[in-house]
């Protein structure tokens, strides 16, 4: 005899440039609501992992790390929020659930949701304007600022606002990530600028390359692409489909992750594909993105293209987008020169979708640099809205 589906409460939502599923704690069975197992093969299950062909069919994914996500969002057990974020990043082809890092993109979506799904005292919520929702980013113990569209008393997804990897325009909904840096406070585990990363000569004929290794937003790691052999304005097509290009990227990922001080050994860095960031960069440039549009090197004052779950992303994920805008203010960084060696507090970047302005507040102070806080304009929207179907074998309801 076959169970039946369990049948979840949940929200499909879009955040930024990426989508995934939304949960409320309390709707989620029983057994979920606390981590472990059975929390891990709910959600996989819910996305359609681990699927060999890649496509996620049987499940809400979409084939790429954009769209295979999950969060579980509650009232704040913090004092000073009001709710707590927990966010999964789901493998597809793997039986995976990363919880070590946070999603940027869909942290803009988190506010919104919280109103939705009725976490926010109506009494905080105002008739019309923003309202602002403090969020704690439970994967990684930091505070998010979420200032939110309001209009007649619901949440105003719709407007003018255009975010490039996004088709569609959309309400602009505001966010801010607070003190973004390391938990220790140390945005350069290394306590240096720029490291030399001693690579297999098989991977880079030279067996070192100059890397910048940050922890703000998401520990990233920062490699200048002609040291790899690449422009820097270079499209997903040029690296997601060389295989040899997304082996070699992996293998300096986890030789930057021991780097880091984040993992012990490469075996281990094969079972946390969410961190850290492996992101390559150059100067400005005249380039076409992914949807024909032509960017011009005056309009942007870097070229960035980051790798996500093993595969280049196809516009930019928004926890590197912090380390992109932390790392831009601090003078003698990779992205620093790269982007001309000025001092700045705000930064636009090119990537493969087009462009994206982050600011960041970065200040040197007792012998090292801190940043108070990283700040971008996102959209959010809710897609679908009410129980999502789930065959998990020998489930508990």
């Amino acid at each position: 005899m076959f169970a039946p589906q369990l049948k979840i409460a949940a929200t499909y939502m879009r955040g930024g440039t990426s989508k995934g599923l939304f949960f409320k704690l309390t709707d989620l069975p029983i057994p979920a609501q606390t981590p472990g197992a059975y929390r891990d093969a709910l959600l996989l299950r819910a996305l359609g992992s681990p699927d060999p062909y890649g496509k996620q069919i049987d499940g809400m994914g979409g084939g790429s790390s954009s769209t295979s996500k999950a969060v579980i969002v509650s009232r704040s057990q913090q004092a000073g929020h009001d709710v707590d974020y927990l966010f999964g990043q789901i493998a597809i082809d793997k039986p995976l659930v990363d919880w070590s890092g946070n999603c940027g993109n869909l942290s803009a979506a988190v506010g919104a949701f919280a109103i939705h799904a009725g976490l926010i005292n109506p009494d905080n919520i105002p008739p019309s304007g923003l309202c602002t929702i403090k969020i704690w980013q439970a994967n990684i113990g930091k505070t998010i600022i979420a200032h939110v569209p309001i209009s007649h008393g619901q949440v105003q997804e719709t407007g003018e606002f255009e975010l490039d990897g996004v088709t569609f325009p959309a309400a602009e909904l505001a966010i801010e990530f607070m003190d973004p840096a390391a938990e220790d406070g140390a945005l350069f585990p290394t306590g240096n600028l720029v490291d030399v990363l001693e690579v297999p000569t098989h991977l880079v004929a030279s067996g070192a390359l100059n890397v910048t290794l940050i922890n703000a937003g998401i520990p990233t790691i920062f490699i200048n692409a002609r040291e790899l052999g690449y422009l820097g304005n270079e499209l997903q097509e040029a690296i997601n489909n060389d295989e040899k290009a997304l082996v070699k990227f992996e293998a300096l990922r986890a030789l930057g992750a021991i780097k880091m001080g984040l993992m012990t050994d490469v075996a281990q860095a094969k079972t946390q594909q969410h961190i850290p960031k492996i992101a390559f960069i150059a100067p400005p440039m005249d380039y076409v993105t992914s949807s024909g549009k032509k960017v011009a090197s005056a309009d942007i004052d870097v070229q960035v293209r980051a790798l996500s779950m093993g595969k280049l992303h196809h516009a930019m994920m928004g926890t590197a987008a912090v380390a992109i805008a932390t790392a831009a203010a601090i003078p003698g960084t990779l992205v620093n020169l790269a982007s001309g060696g000025t001092e700045r507090n705000k930064v636009t970047f090119g990537h493969p979708s087009g462009t994206l302005t982050v600011g960041a507040e970065a200040k040197y102070l007792g012998g090292q640099w801190q940043v108070t806080k990283a700040m971008m304009s996102r959209s959010a929207r809710v897609l679908m809205e009410g129980k999502i179907c789930v065959d998990l074998p020998n489930h508990q309801q």
